[in-house]
């Protein structure tokens, strides 16, 4: 399991003409499940993006999290973030997770940062539809997290 967090200064997410969710300063977290993810994955993945410092203090230095500086989250599910990319031109997606699954863990890392965070604090997308997806990115600050399961020999990530 994967999150893709963009810090922002605003964000929303529609499906058609009708807007699904809106954020002002926070994160836009798009979120990605692969096969063999857990409830454990969701619910590690949602404190890491809680917890994560992304936000200046007071020195302009990042030391502050989206909990500490009071700011919203937007969750976006997001398959293609486990796109192979390895062979030819035309991405792999195999190795994302049947929906039932993505769905249904896409739903418990919403509802762990939700008791994180404060259910009046995250919005969501919709799972499995067509969205736009509209930010303002602020830095730009952008950072990929994987949950346990997903880390490399190399001690890479995360």
């Amino acid at each position: 399991m994967r999150i893709l967090i963009q810090r922002v200064s605003r964000a929303r997410v529609s499906v058609g003409d009708r807007i699904t969710g809106r954020i002002e300063a926070g994160v836009l977290a798009f979120l990605g499940v692969t096969h063999g993810d857990t409830d454990e994955d969701a619910r590690y993945l949602a404190g890491r993006l809680a917890r994560l410092r992304i936000f200046n203090d007071a020195e302009g230095k990042m030391n502050l999290s989206v909990e500490d500086v009071g700011g919203s989250a937007l969750v976006v599910s997001q398959f293609t973030l486990h796109a192979d990319t390895r062979k030819g031109n035309r991405p792999s997606y195999g190795h994302a997770a049947e929906p039932a699954l993505a769905e249904h863990l896409y739903e418990v890392f919403v509802a762990e940062l939700s008791a994180l965070l404060g259910t009046e604090r995250v919005a969501t997308g919709e799972f499995g539809a067509m969205m736009d997806v509209e930010l303002v990115n602020d830095g730009p600050v952008t950072v990929t997290v994987k949950s346990k399961s997903e880390y490399t020999d190399d001690g890479a990530n995360a």
